[in-house]
């Protein structure tokens, strides 16, 4: 799943990108290869390693410092204990596709609630169903120790139960696999995925669930994850503020 970190000889004549090798150490951290509280390599060692200069080196480091994955103090680099990040709904699906969970290293999650019932309107409307009719809504929360790392509730067909019972199982061990599950179990495969995002304040309920004060200003969104026949699964979620999400994107030349 994670790329091993090249060597040296493998590395003497090619030459990486301060990009490439911050994604490097960014899976590293979400597989927990690298743990928290963990030492990175010198930055002169990572320049041979690489093959790579000082410069492009410091510049990967900076990157995910920001990122908050890595503390950079005059002793070297840090991987971050207090992380306040956590996965984007593209990291999520890309996790499922790899590994076939939705977490990172050292995240948990407990389900609140799996039940059938009617949708609002625009959740019926984007699995193309008929007024009326019921699906599966699994709500849930994940967190890294006592930190709460998000708040969301997914929607599925309530047809899926018939090959895919789980969705109303609410054991915590099976939660994170849950996705993986309705697609081995449908044998459908998710060809488009969309997120949308947006920064709003807290209601109640959220609030509960990430603990924070109601109001406080938290990162909210939705993603949908489909293919030719329709939206798979559906879901909204927010996450506590200044919490540090992103993903890399290569522009059309």
């Amino acid at each position: 799943m994670i790329s091993e970190l090249p060597g040296s000889t493998a590395m003497a004549d090619e030459q990486r990108t301060f990009s490439e090798i911050a994604s490097h150490y960014r899976e590293e951290i979400l597989s927990g290869a690298l743990e928290p509280g963990s030492t990175l390599p010198l930055p002169e060692e990572q320049c041979e390693t690489w093959g790579v200069s000082l410069t492009t080196i410091n510049r990967a480091l900076q990157a995910l410092a920001v990122e908050q994955y890595i503390r950079v103090t005059p002793r070297g680099a840090f991987v971050a204990d207090d992380q306040q990040w956590t996965l984007t709904p593209r990291d999520r699906l890309t996790w499922i596709q790899q590994a076939g969970t939705f977490l990172a290293a050292g995240e948990t999650s407990i389900v609140l609630a799996a039940e059938l019932t009617r949708p609002p309107l625009y959740v019926a409307e984007l699995f193309d169903l008929d007024e009326g009719t019921q699906v599966v809504r699994r709500e849930w929360v994940a967190g890294r120790g006592s930190t709460r790392t998000a708040y969301a509730v997914t929607w599925y067909p309530a047809t899926y139960l018939a090959v895919a019972p789980e969705l109303l199982n609410t054991a915590p061990g099976l939660n994170h696999t849950i996705t993986n599950k309705v697609l081995e179990a449908t044998k459908r495969t998710i060809t488009h995925a969309r997120d949308d995002m947006h920064a709003r304040n807290a209601n109640a309920r959220e609030a509960n669930h990430l603990g924070v004060p109601v109001g406080s200003t938290i990162m909210a969104g939705a993603h949908r994850w489909s293919d030719e026949d329709g939206v798979i699964e559906y879901g909204e979620w927010c996450l506590p503020k200044l919490f540090t999400i992103g993903y890399e994107y290569r522009p059309t030349p």
